[in-house]
This record gives C-alpha cells, structure tokens and sequence, in this order.
C-alpha cells in the first residue's frame, strides 16, 4: 500500500517550523555546542527541549504528519523559535487556528494609520482594537460622543477609552444613542463573537467581568449567547448642535491588523453624488 502524503499546508507547515529551526544556533538560545553538526542550526530534539514538548511528536509536526497542534503548544513553539508577530501569526494560520493577540498586550498601532481618522474630518472617525479599546479619532467624533475620548468621573482615568464600556456604563450614551437599547444588545453580541476568539486574553475577560458587575443590562443580556460580526450600518444619534441625526457608518478592516477597524459616519445615504469618504 503506497504511503500517504501530508496535505499541502502540512507540508507548508513543516517547511516553515524546520526554515526557522535552521536559523537558530545552539548559541543563541543558551544550548551548549555537543558534537559534530551536520546541519545548521538547531536539532530538532534541541527545539523540542526549548519548547518542552516530545522530540518524537515535534518531528511528526515537521514531517507534516496528521496531528494537531494546540495553541498552547504553537505559542511554545513561536517562543523558542523567537518568532516575530507576523511569523507567529503564519505559524498559527498554517496550524489551523485562528491568530490572535498576544494575551494582556496592546494591539500594535502604527502612526499612519493613526492619522486616518485625523483626515476624515469633519465626518465622525475613530479607530478601534478588537476589544473596542478606541485608538484613535477626530474632533468630529469627539463631539459626537461626549465622554468617550476623555477621562470623566465616572470612569477610571488609567483605562484607555472603550466604545463598549462608553456605552453601558457613561450616562451620557443613553442621550446620544436615541435607539439605546437595540444599540446596546447589538454592540455586546458583537464583543461576545470577538471575545470567543480570545478566551483567555486579560483584555477580553475584565472587560466582560466589568460589564457584569456594572451593568444590570449585560448581566442580563449575556447568557442569551446572541453572536454578531462587525458591519456597516445605520444609526439615529442626538448631535450636539443639530439634534437627532440619522447617520450611516462603514466598518473598515486594517490589512495588517484585520481585528482593528475604522469607522466613519456621514449623513443620509450616499450616492454617486455624494459618497463617503475613501478610508
């Protein structure tokens, strides 16, 4: 009976974990020198040992066996190859499991993409994390939303801005989303999606620990289980100055950080005449 190959991105995989073994050194990672080499960089047991896994089960990985890799030991893994986030992330990608976040870590921010929501103004723009932690926006959403940019007394003044906790907890969003409730029980369905992703990630978990000792709403709403992914959309919000308006919002992806997204909001529908701005 012939033998069965691995499948392409098992091969992939293992491809890509015996690349970066090779370009490690015994002392680069603090392994004594024992014996003649014959290849370059590390033994696949001396990886093993790094990554406090069998050396047998490592080679049936890299010889793009049919098993499965957790992700505690892919971030083992990623550890003792001291792979950089995007490294990390393809190791996970080929792993079959979704990339996430370094746990308890800030997502990157990089300073061009700061500035977009600088340059949509006068339309409302803000940047979010995968947690709703908001990292960056223009004057225009600053007045569209009160309290939200700024630190306020009913607000811990070390915490970075958060569109959810803005929502549940600041009294002033129950002015400004004329629609509160519908608003609120969407905005958690989509934190409970993301979060699902992240089971263990600090930012995640005393968020939602937050939430429920809070707020009477999310202790309620919560074990409905209700899921809902990111989207564009319409919304009635009381503006400052020109009373309730009827916005529409368009979600974008950052490319290199796909849980970041950009929202913009602009009056009525657009049209070919009028259409929102490019992101």
């Amino acid at each position: 009976m012939p033998k069965q190959q691995p499948d392409p991105q098992r091969r992939q995989l293992g491809t890509f974990l015996r690349t970066r073994r090779e370009r490690l050194t015994p002392d680069e990672v603090g392994l004594p020198r024992t014996g003649r080499r014959r290849t370059p960089g590390l033994r696949r047991e001396e990886l093993a040992l790094l990554a406090g896994i069998s050396a047998t089960w490592y080679t049936y990985l890299e010889q793009g066996r049919k098993i499965r890799a957790s992700e505690q030991v892919l971030h083992a893994l990623a550890a003792a190859l001291r792979l950089d986030r995007h490294e990390r992330d393809h190791l996970f990608h080929l792993a079959g499991h979704t990339p996430a976040p370094e746990a308890g870590h800030p997502e990157p921010l990089t300073a061009e993409a700061a500035a977009v929501p600088l340059l949509l103004q006068p339309h409302p723009a803000y940047l979010i994390a995968g947690n709703y932690d908001v990292l960056s926006h223009n004057q225009a959403a600053a007045q569209l939303f009160p309290h939200l940019f700024s630190p306020h007394p009913t607000t811990e003044a070390n915490r970075p801005p958060n569109l959810v906790r803005w929502v549940f907890l600041e009294p002033a969003a129950r002015e400004v989303l004329v629609d509160w409730e519908p608003e609120a029980r969407a905005l958690l369905a989509r934190l409970r999606t993301l979060s699902t992703h992240h089971p263990d990630d600090p930012r995640y978990t005393h968020l939602i620990d937050d939430l429920h000792e809070r707020s009477p709403e999310a202790r309620t709403w919560w074990p409905h289980y209700e899921l809902q992914p990111r989207h564009s959309g319409h919304k009635r919000l009381r503006h400052p100055t020109r009373g309730t308006v009827d916005y529409h919002y368009t979600a974008f992806h950052l490319a290199e950080q796909p849980e970041q997204t950009l929202v913009i909001y602009f009056d009525g529908s657009p049209t070919t005449d009028q259409a929102p701005p490019p992101p």
